[in-house]
């Protein structure tokens, strides 16, 4: 019954159309399940993985030593026997186990640990004399690691056997290496992994939203040490608050991230990968953490609760606005541009902005008052773009579509808090159909028939979307559409604007925010600035079909790109771009 009062309960909130998204986005978590059921049996490791890693593993130039921070309290036995052993039985052998017990009354944790020493001399024990909890415990583990890089385990969790060897071979292949993270699944009381959890590689405002990272961490031991180890009352929330301490002090190209599940995360009544709810105190610790961080690294910023309990940072805005100069390219159709216009004025709050219209010049006789008007009868869309950009001067550029409407008044004080920032190149928005699915939140480049494809495209804007959330999250992506697009002039005539010879009118966004990436800037997706499409008849840049000639070019000078999108990751389907499991 509970079902159908759920869909009652919808039907009467949204009528037929919200029920119908509920139900789909229903049955794609099903799918999905199934998927990954696949996926794992597609991806198990066997002899033959096994000894090919092996003959890898004598190749290899550096043979590091691994540590692997391991606190423990009273959990079960069988739990801890079980991630003991996902250590013992790991292909790469040169590790070391660090086992700290907080104190634990349980009889048997002492009796347990002192068995697997006695059987490896590679564990180490310290009993700890109070109990202090868990920063503390991983503290005192941390003081006997002796390897160059160290592990972070939980006492309930798992390591796939080949996890350590993962971790070994990406530090050879990159020696510059300072942290590392794993993708990772849960895992329950039966042994049974479901809810894969496949990321991006390293996307700094997708961790201030969500401690998306988590397992496997891996980190330089001298790094861990400089920054003092864990914090003591932060616990909940101790790895999230390391992680962000390390990354403040590491270049970005030093964080490598290993698309393999590596970490399964035991599910069990105590656990947060069981429900958040399970340690409702360590996400206002997770908030203190992004805080502090944020204050170190001297961003003028607050954090507050998000979706789901997860963390929204607002950067705070100069006392003295900025120039905005948004730019919207006329319609045909002059009084649908003037309503757009009016649209777009009635739902901004925003106090120093101006509207730019561009367009032919029979667009000159429009009856709109306080909108500037630019001549330019080029057929390229990126070529108006750009002469428009020239001839204002705007600190902010802002390209919109004038097919949309934002819905709610700050949207442009969202888009502008991030623009401002230095080390981000451009950041574009939510933007929805009139049925209130998803047209674009972010653009993934390699989708496998256009090139480029929107995320999350035909969700419902309410969804979570898959991987922690994102479609709700501010995160990273490759590129965003100019369908929305925030930019500072400075950025943008750093790259000489928007390349309208070889993109006249598609890809010249894409192109864009990939050549701020060359040039290390962020892109930046946020859902708290939303737009929506208002006729359906029209069609945005981001619908728009590129030509055969566009394709080309863009594959031909993004190959790298389109082989392997950074915030996309390669286990995922790029047929749609929903987030699916490539099978």
């Amino acid at each position: 019954m509970g079902i159908f009062k759920r869909g009652a309960k919808l039907f009467r909130k949204g009528g037929w159309r919200k029920l119908r998204l509920r139900i789909e986005s229903e049955r794609r978590r099903t799918r999905e399940t199934k998927n990954y059921q696949k996926w794992i049996f597609a991806n198990r490791l066997n002899e033959t993985t096994h000894e090919n890693s092996r003959r890898e593993i004598e190749t290899f130039g550096k043979k590091i030593t691994i540590s692997i921070v391991l606190p423990v309290y009273n959990v079960e036995e069988k739990w801890l026997r079980r991630c003991v052993e996902s250590v013992t039985r790991q292909i790469y052998e040169n590790w070391e186990l660090c086992i700290a017990d907080d104190c634990s009354p349980s009889p048997h944790i002492r009796r347990v640990l002192e068995e697997y020493a006695a059987r490896d001399e590679r564990i180490k024990i310290v009993f700890r004399e109070t109990n202090n909890h868990i920063s503390a415990a991983s503290n005192s583990a941390l003081e006997m690691a002796t390897g160059e890089f160290v592990a972070l385990l939980d006492h309930d969790d798992e390591l796939s056997a080949d996890a350590l060897f993962h971790v070994a071979k990406t530090i050879n292949d990159f020696p510059a290496t300072d942290f590392i993270y794993s993708d990772e699944d849960m895992i329950d009381e039966t042994g049974a992994r479901y809810t894969p959890k496949f990321k991006p590689d390293f996307s700094r405002d997708f961790l201030y939203s969500v401690n998306y990272v988590t397992h496997l961490a891996v980190y330089r031991t001298e790094i861990l040490r400089a920054v003092g180890g864990f914090r003591i009352g932060l616990e909940g929330s101790q790895d999230y608050d390391l992680a962000l301490r390390v990354v403040e002090r590491i270049p970005e190209n030093h964080i490598r991230h290993i698309p393999r599940i590596l970490y399964h995360w035991r599910a069990i009544s105590g656990s947060i990968a069981l429900s958040g709810e399970e340690k409702p105190y360590a996400h206002a610790r997770a908030r203190k953490a992004i805080r502090a961080h944020l204050e170190r690294t001297e961003k003028p910023a607050t954090v507050e609760a998000a979706v789901y309990n997860l963390h929204r940072v607002r950067y705070e805005l100069p006392a003295k606005l900025p120039k905005v100069t948004l730019i919207l390219t006329a319609d045909k159709n002059l009084k649908f541009t003037e309503k757009a216009i009016e649209n777009y004025i009635a739902q901004t709050d925003y106090a120093n902005y101006e509207i730019v219209l561009v367009g032919d010049a029979g667009g000159e006789r429009t009856s709109l008052r306080n909108v500037k008007f630019i001549v330019c009868e080029s057929n390229k869309e990126a070529e108006k773009f750009n002469r428009a950009a020239a001839r204002t001067d705007g600190e902010i550029l802002c390209f919109a579509d004038a097919h949309l409407k934002p819905l709610a008044r700050d949207w442009l004080k969202e888009l502008t808090s991030f623009a401002l920032q230095k080390e981000i190149g451009a950041v574009g928005a939510k933007i929805t159909d009139a049925d209130e699915t998803v047209l674009h939140g972010g653009l993934i480049i390699g989708e496998r028939r256009k090139i480029i494809g929107a995320a999350y495209c035909g969700h419902h804007a309410d969804d979570g979307g898959s991987e922690f959330g994102r479609l709700q999250l501010i995160n990273n992506f490759s590129a965003v559409s100019v369908s929305c697009l925030m930019t500072r002039r400075e950025v943008f005539d750093s790259v000489g604007g928007f390349d309208a010879e070889d993109y006249p009118n598609r890809f010249f966004d894409a192109d864009f925010c990939l050549k701020l990436r060359e040039k290390n800037f962020r892109i930046v997706y946020t859902p708290y600035a939303e737009l929506m499409k208002i006729d359906k008849k029209r069609r945005l840049n981001l619908e728009k079909n590129p030509t055969t000639a566009e394709k080309d070019y863009f594959v031909k000078r993004w190959r790298e790109v389109v082989e392997r999108d950074p915030f996309y990751n390669p286990n995922l389907s790029k047929k749609p771009t929903d987030f699916s499991i490539e099978l």
